[in-house]
């Protein structure tokens, strides 16, 4: 398997506040590869960083052979994303705002693959609703519909269940499954740990911008030890680090 991401010494500063510190992993082709983390853990900053939306204070980040800090657009062209706060134009109906995508992303049958998503994640109703009036959830699978319509070999996301019932949830589990399946490569940031091991073949843990962790969730299992307890140990020690 090739490697698809590779981040090498990254950091972060923001002021007096170090939200990624000299953090090194890499992420292979066809993984669905968890970043695991409490709040204020630098996961959010570190999709950021692989994205090109902002720069690194330090090391570097290779995304799809790309340096995420000097060809940042042609990475957002590239991949999938779901960002923290899903945030579709407000001015925009949920058509209109896929269609957009499908503009920018040169899709030429967008309208078709618009209506399968709209099947799929059963938003049919919405197509024509300004995003302004949509509920978080309904935003969120339209956020989820246009990180994945283009098909992209990476999809960086961002909390992509915190949004949706348990039916919705368990729907989008499967679909991330099943397109790993496929060869493509899922980074999937989450503090939802049940999620990370039923569905993560990889996992990764910051804490404080400092990577605790880092390998596959086969590992845990193998130790008879189940993944929130390793996290949650994990963290309390390096909180006291």
């Amino acid at each position: 398997m090739s490697v698809v991401l590779e981040v090498s010494g990254l950091s972060k500063v923001y002021g007096d506040v170090t939200a990624l510190d000299r953090v090194s992993l890499s992420v292979e082709e066809g993984s669905l590869f968890g970043l695991l983390g409490p709040n204020g853990s630098g996961k959010t900053t570190m999709i950021k960083v692989l994205t090109g939306q902002i720069r690194p204070t330090g090391g570097s980040a290779m995304v799809l052979g790309l340096d995420s800090e000097h060809e940042g657009l042609r990475i957002r062209e590239r991949v999938g994303i779901i960002p923290e706060q899903e945030s579709p134009p407000s001015f925009l109906t949920s058509m209109e705002y896929l269609e957009f995508v499908g503009a920018v992303r040169k899709i030429p049958d967008i309208r078709e693959r618009a209506d399968e998503w709209f099947d799929y994640l059963e938003f049919g109703d919405k197509k024509n609703v300004l995003c302004k009036d949509l509920s978080r959830g309904t935003r969120q699978k339209l956020m989820f519909a246009q990180a994945f319509i283009h098909e992209p070999a990476l999809a960086l996301i961002d909390e992509p269940l915190i949004n949706f019932d348990p039916i919705m949830q368990d729907l989008v589990k499967d679909y991330l499954k099943d397109y790993v399946k496929s060869g493509k490569t899922i980074f999937l940031s989450t503090h939802i740990l049940e999620v990370a091991e039923e569905i993560c073949s990889s996992f990764a843990v910051l804490h404080r911008g400092r990577l605790l962790h880092s390998g596959p969730v086969a590992d845990l299992a193998e130790k008879g030890v189940h993944l929130s307890g390793f996290f949650l140990s994990l963290v309390r020690k390096g909180g006291h680090a």
